[in-house]
């Protein structure tokens, strides 16, 4: 009987000559790994520990295909990018138009960690920076900081289709770091858009973005929104489909942080990064990115994973307003393509 190594190397030769697409991405995986600019996240001391050299690129398709090269299975916190998810969450918890009326969706040209609230109406700007990301956490029903937790583990798996845990040393940094954050949120409690449980909605929203997750989760996250909010893989439903839009699109114009308009007009996708060096991006109707690469650049976001999804947009025309025709068709080069990583 055949070893694990020996079966891992049939599944390598296999894909190898069965998956174009996959080729194609281990192509452009070995032209960024070289790739040395930015730098690893330290801003807590548990983010530093991070290899600058893992680097892993994965795309789930809306029909359950996964198409993986690099440290696709190597866990990190998904930090910001849980900010995307916890939003539909409350739009589900609490409906449109009241998490509209703590937690606005224009973009800010500021620092995701900026103290700064509408002037107009008090409220954080949106749900991807820390300010609107607090108050969305903020909305997330249930009992106690236990079963609200629960609550969040749940939907994330129902996205991802496994289990998830929670960095405990991620966690105690954060939270013991996080004085900006307090700031933020006592100054929304005082305009009356956040809560009296304070302490516990910050103890969850720093949990939220210890959460472990690796770039396969990332691409099943982003191809479940693509797919109308369920998983292409197991079926469930993460997300109802009528808050779908709403995700996708608060993604596309406020999801890279203060980069978000190059992004959109570079890139198109909807997208959410975070400072763990993930990188989510969603095609709708077509498929689902992640990327983890963990040197970032000034704005925060993984350089490698910024060139990659550049390169995928141009190449395969997935940009929302590309009118011409795409250097690369992506249904012929996934037709066939059956990956000896899938599912």
């Amino acid at each position: 009987m055949a070893n694990t190594g020996d079966l891992k190397s049939l599944a390598d030769s296999i894909s190898s000559v069965t998956s174009p697409f996959r080729n194609y991405l281990s192509d452009l995986h070995e032209k960024y790994q070289s790739l040395t600019e930015g730098a690893v996240a330290d801003y807590i001391p548990e983010l530093a520990l991070a290899d600058p050299n893992w680097f892993g690129i994965c795309v789930a398709t809306v029909d359950g295909q996964v198409f993986e090269v690099g440290n696709c299975t190597q866990t990190f916190t998904i930090q910001s990018i849980s900010k995307a998810f916890v939003y539909g969450l409350a739009l589900e918890d609490r409906g449109r138009d009241y998490v509209n009326s703590k937690v606005g969706v224009e973009p800010t040209g500021e620092a995701f960690n900026a103290i700064v609230l509408d002037e107009g109406t008090n409220r954080p700007y949106n749900p991807m920076v820390n300010a609107g990301a607090i108050a969305t956490a903020d909305l997330i029903s249930g009992q106690d900081g236990t079963e609200r937790l629960k609550r969040m583990l749940d939907m994330f798996q129902r996205y991802t289709g496994r289990g998830h845990d929670i960095s405990v040393p991620v966690f105690m940094s954060e939270k013991s770091t996080g004085n900006r954050n307090r700031a933020i949120a006592y100054l929304m409690l005082n305009f009356g858009m956040v809560g009296e449980k304070l302490e516990e909605t910050l103890d969850l929203y720093f949990q939220q973005c210890s959460i472990l997750v690796n770039a396969r989760d990332l691409a099943m996250m982003a191809a479940t929104l693509a797919n109308g909010g369920v998983n292409p893989c197991t079926g469930d439903r993460a997300l109802d489909e009528r808050y779908v839009q709403d995700v996708i699109s608060v993604m596309l114009t406020c999801g890279m942080y203060d980069y978000s308009g190059e992004w959109a007009y570079r890139v198109g996708m909807p997208a959410k990064s975070g400072v763990g060096g993930g990188i989510t991006a969603v095609s709708p109707g077509k498929l689902g990115i992640g990327i983890f690469s963990p040197p970032l650049d000034a704005k925060g976001n993984s350089v490698r994973g910024v060139k990659v999804c550049e390169e995928l947009s141009s190449e395969f025309g997935l940009h929302p307003f590309s009118v011409g025709k795409a250097k690369r068709d992506l249904a012929e080069w996934i037709a066939g393509s059956a990956d000896i990583d899938s599912w």
